[in-house]
């Protein structure tokens, strides 16, 4: 990974090639994301939108075939770094990540209806699959995924790609030019408790709406999910505890719902109580 952002930052050309590839391989187009936004990141917005318009030509003949998940990654990683880069905040690129989520889940709604119902045949398909290997004495319930929550689960995932892709283009950025510095930026990050509250609420009252609007809701949990593994991971420094303590709490977090819901608690709570400062003061 080193080696490939030494090529990047040679120069735009060298950008421009690694992330047109990237995004037109579809399965990498994340790569050509991070690519977007590390140059963006390290030499300003003129820079990235440059390698971000030749970028968008794979994906948009991606997207005229009907996936206009690359077009929405490249351009919600670009937002994000945007964000990042002029508020030096990671409470702040979360919330654009927030945005990017909404912002994929409203364009699909609006233009993006035949991708929809090719996702909702397909998921209708498997579900129905599922159900007919299922035992017969209990069978399978399964319910046709509504055109909401399909855009919901996808803004979810351009959410969650997207701020993964920042962190990927940070933590290059920080390996060419700041050794050590990310690793203390992300132990470091924590919410700001006004944004806390108002992605709390948010998430929330989308909740309320009911099931056609609860991934929706979801969204506005990713920064507390990023938050609350930036928690873990600084506390686990400030222990001095070893290594496999993130790698079980990681096996926990993917296998676990509770897990995850403890750590939007603790991420929430963060906001407004600093733990890390109050166990470091202690």
């Amino acid at each position: 990974m080193r080696v490939l952002a030494e090529y990047v930052m040679k120069g735009r050309a060298q950008a421009v090639i690694v992330s047109m590839i990237a995004t037109g391989s579809v399965l990498f187009a994340w790569i050509g994301a991070a690519v977007i936004a590390l140059v963006t990141l390290r030499q300003g917005i003129k820079h990235g939108s440059y390698v971000l318009l030749w970028a968008m030509l794979p994906a948009l003949v991606l997207a005229s075939m009907g996936d206009t998940t690359p077009v929405m990654t490249l351009l919600g990683a670009m937002l994000v770094a945007m964000v990042l880069r002029s508020s030096g905040s990671w409470s702040w690129a979360l919330v654009a990540t927030v945005a990017s989520g909404v912002i994929t889940g409203l364009v699909l709604l609006t233009v993006g209806q035949g991708y929809i119902e090719e996702l909702s045949k397909l998921l209708s398909e498997t579900l129905a699959q599922l159900a007919s290997q299922s035992d017969q004495a209990s069978p399978l319930v399964t319910e046709k995924p509504t055109p909401p929550q399909i855009a919901g689960l996808l803004g979810l995932s351009n959410a969650f790609t997207v701020t993964l892709c920042v962190i990927l283009a940070r933590w290059w950025q920080g390996i060419l030019y700041n050794p050590g510095g990310f690793g203390d930026e992300f132990k470091g990050l924590r919410l700001a408790p006004q944004l806390a509250v108002v992605l709390l609420l948010a998430g929330l009252v989308l909740s309320t709406l009911g099931s056609d609007y609860r991934l929706w809701a979801v969204i506005f949990a990713v920064p507390f999910m990023f938050a609350g593994f930036a928690l873990v991971h600084g506390l686990v420094a400030q222990k001095n505890m070893k290594g496999g303590w993130l790698t079980a709490f990681y096996i926990s977090w993917l296998l676990l719902d509770p897990v995850k819901a403890l750590l939007i608690g603790a991420a929430v709570v963060d906001s407004w109580i600093d733990i890390r400062k109050r166990l470091a003061e202690r």
